[in-house]
């Protein structure tokens, strides 16, 4: 079974996105971080909540999961630091995909990444997860639906008004970027989305419930729990 922390937020989880269990092909259990606000994690950058995210992470490896993963992008900058302090393989973030996807185009062709917040994605967040500090951002609209809904919460979600936001985002980033070669969805709500992207820039999308497919294939087969001395 794969752990995944989810921040304190108050929006449903559509299948596709990383926060509902229906997404995945395997078992997976979610963990709210209570008071991991959206506002406090991407926004106003909280590091005090780090010990809350570790404590939350080692529940879950108790209670027999294999590896853990979380549902906000932005976790990549404690990527070192929950690694560090699990004992087993942490995923924190879709931005850690993006070296690889950058490594896998054509030359003159550059990875692009569409987030939830560009004015929080800063160069310190690209470095932690691997990836150029200069790769192409674009967000979506701060006063879109989309940002709204992840931000203040609802009720309710409207698929096409997210949809339409999220593409909108990436029409930008290929239309700054003449270069662009593949997009990198950063946020882990904007997987149902990815399709939508696909058809309008036709060019390869990566997100995080892929990632995580991934992440899961390749532990899969461990044993809920292992000591770091017995890796040597």
């Amino acid at each position: 079974m794969l752990g995944i922390l989810t921040l304190d937020t108050a929006f449903p989880r559509l299948r596709g996105d990383v926060g509902n269990p229906d997404t995945f092909a395997f078992p997976v259990r979610h963990a709210t971080v209570r008071g991991a606000l959206v506002e406090d994690v991407v926004h106003r950058r909280r590091d005090a909540l780090l010990p809350a995210f570790v404590a939350a992470a080692n529940e879950l490896v108790e209670g027999g999961c294999i590896g853990i993963a979380t549902t906000c992008g932005f976790l990549v900058r404690w990527q070192r630091e929950l690694a560090a302090e699990l004992e087993v393989p942490v995923l924190t973030s879709s931005l850690l995909q993006v070296p690889l996807v950058q490594r896998c185009l054509p030359r003159h062709r550059r990875v692009g990444i569409v987030t939830y917040s560009a004015a929080d994605l800063s160069p310190v967040a690209l470095e932690a997860a691997g990836a150029d500090p200069y790769t192409p951002v674009a967000g979506v609209d701060p006063r879109g639906y989309f940002f709204r809904t992840i931000r203040h919460g609802t009720a309710t979600i409207d698929e096409r008004e997210m949809s339409l936001d999220v593409v909108a985002a990436a029409r930008r980033l290929a239309a700054e970027h003449r270069d662009l070669g593949a997009i990198v969805l950063e946020c882990a709500n904007m997987p149902p989305y990815r399709q939508a992207v696909e058809l309008a820039l036709e060019l390869p999308v990566f997100d995080a419930a892929q990632l995580i497919g991934w992440f899961h294939a390749g532990i899969a087969g461990s044993r809920p729990r292992y000591s770091r001395h017995k890796l040597w």
